[in-house]
């Protein structure tokens, strides 16, 4: 691995140890030129999987681009970066698990407007108005009163 600090292409491995997420491993570097430390992480390379667009178009699943969209519906609420983070990488792993190499964008959205409506209902109703774009009020409210007939019913089951 090369050093990130002189560019040197040795170093060792002085510690190795499972990362938080258990999804990886954590290797503490030493580089062998200059003798600074460093961190790598080690994950299981997955198979590429394409999003089928609306349009038609295909392009590669980006995780990155659900994390924007839930970073941007959650700006000013009180949802912790742990918790987006959570949700980004539980739609991740449900998108690999299902094991087709084309996924369409619409399965996407609504496995994160899902989660984003357990998680903050503002932060959903955000993104539900981005990515259903949302024509006019009508639409809009149409959407809100499905979430407090839900809201409701959840509460009378309690």
């Amino acid at each position: 691995m090369k050093c990130r600090y002189c560019m040197s292409p040795d170093s060792k491995v002085v510690d190795t140890r499972s990362a938080e997420d258990g999804e990886s491993i954590r290797r503490r570097r030493e580089c062998v030129n200059c003798g600074r430390r460093f961190t790598t992480y080690e994950k299981v390379e997955e198979l590429p999987v394409m999003v089928v667009k609306k349009d038609g178009k295909r392009e590669p699943f980006d995780s990155q681009k659900i994390r924007a969209g839930v970073m941007k519906a959650c700006e000013k609420r009180p949802v912790s970066a742990m918790d987006q983070d959570r949700l980004v990488n539980d739609v991740e792993k449900e998108i690999f698990n299902l094991l087709e190499q084309e996924v369409k964008s619409e399965l996407i959205g609504e496995m994160v407007m899902n989660r984003l409506r357990e998680l903050d209902e503002v932060a959903y109703v955000r993104f539900a108005s981005v990515y259903r774009q949302f024509k006019d009020i009508n639409t809009f409210m149409a959407e809100l009163k499905l979430l407090i007939s839900e809201a409701h019913e959840s509460m009378e089951q309690k």
